[in-house]
């Protein structure tokens, strides 16, 4: 029997069993004389521009790598024959784990939960229930504006070149709704669908190239960027078997005007995870949490490294492999949540460069955290 669970952005989720739901609302950034001129002009930005009037709800990337995580934004190009959208909801395919969806401001977030088909291996313990639908409730969205909802997910055991589908439906002022829900059949062109559903095409995507990337390279894994911050060198230990306590390492840049602080990590891989410290207490060598969080002041880094500060798993449920990635998500006190992928590099790796790596690990002698 599904159930879920709601909470506004930037709030705890609540089960709906377990008492009323709690939500944080927020005002809109936008004045409302620019609502209302977006409504006036609604009807003439139809007629001049009806490829946009018309756009399908995308989904970006199109493509993502088998059994890895990757955060998925659903765009929302228009509303129901004009009228406003005030609510988004994504069902979440079948094989696609762990489904986790960013907040909005303004917008409350419901997390509809049910059994899967069958069960399915996630980061080392079986699952046969989670997320099967993401509802995004109570805001506006004009239909001369364009928006993303964005969502972090795991597709699971599909072969290369699956096709998944997500079903996306709209509700908008006046009670209509536009339900993308159309499937292509095989050998049927997409295009020709009225409402398509948008699909996600499993499969390692082609290298990009992007600024300071020589083209043909990939960008660098481990590394991301939330506003003036850029995460940048990240990777993780391999454990050894039986191991319940991993280590992670990165560099953050605050290249803003104003400082930001690191508030809380955390990961579908492990129980626990939070930003530790190595410091002297006497003669002796303790390590322990920041209870605080992390300062990153403006204008500076802060590398967490071998030795330093670092970030600490605890309960992992099944321990790192090398070659493999760890999803986490770091968030800020005011750039909000980061997503990335920490690859997994060798027990004794000090930096993510294979040069660097070896060079560090003879020179360090020791794989502590």
């Amino acid at each position: 029997m599904p159930w879920s669970r709601r909470h506004g952005a930037g709030t705890a989720a609540v089960p709906a069993q377990r008492g009323p739901a709690r939500s944080v609302r927020f005002e809109s950034p936008v004045p409302m004389s620019i609502k209302t001129l977006a409504r006036l002009s609604a009807p003439l930005l139809a007629c001049a521009l009806p490829g946009i009037a018309l756009a399908h709800v995308s989904v970006t990337p199109p493509q993502a790598a088998p059994d890895a995580t990757v955060k998925l934004s659903f765009g929302i190009g228009h509303g129901c024959d004009g009228a406003a959208t005030q609510s988004v909801s994504v069902r979440v395919p079948e094989g696609v784990l762990a489904a986790k969806p960013m907040p909005k401001p303004g917008w409350t977030i419901e997390i509809v939960t049910g059994a899967y088909a069958r069960p399915y291996q996630l980061y080392g313990k079986e699952v046969s229930s989670g997320p099967v639908e993401i509802r995004w409730t109570g805001g506006t969205l004009d239909d001369a504006w364009y928006d993303e909802f964005t969502l972090r997910a795991r597709p699971t055991g599909f072969a290369d070149g699956a096709a998944v589908p997500f079903v996306v439906t709209q509700t908008c002022e006046g009670g209509t709704s536009l339900a993308w829900d159309e499937i292509a059949k095989p050998g049927e062109d997409a295009h020709a669908l009225d409402r398509p559903a948008p699909v996600l095409l499993i499969g390692a995507p082609a290298p990009v190239a992007t600024a300071g990337v020589q083209a043909g390279h990939a960008p660098l894994a481990g590394s991301a960027k939330a506003g003036a911050l850029a995460i940048e060198g990240g990777f993780v230990r391999a454990m050894l078997p039986g191991a319940k306590v991993g280590g992670g390492y990165l560099t953050i840049r605050n290249a803003g005007p104003e400082a930001d602080r690191l508030v809380s990590v955390s990961t579908p891989a492990a129980g626990g995870a939070a930003v530790h410290e190595m410091a002297m207490e006497g003669e002796v060598m303790r390590m322990r949490a920041l209870e605080t969080g992390l300062a990153v002041p403006a204008g500076e880094s802060v590398a967490l490294a071998p030795g330093g500060l670092h970030l600490m798993f605890t309960d992992v449920a099944a321990p790192f492999a090398e070659g493999a990635t760890v999803p986490v998500t770091l968030t800020f006190e005011k750039a909000g949540a980061v997503d990335l992928e920490l690859p997994v590099l060798s027990p004794r790796a000090s930096a993510p460069d294979g040069a660097a790596q070896a060079s560090g690990a003879a020179a360090s002698g020791h794989a502590g955290h």
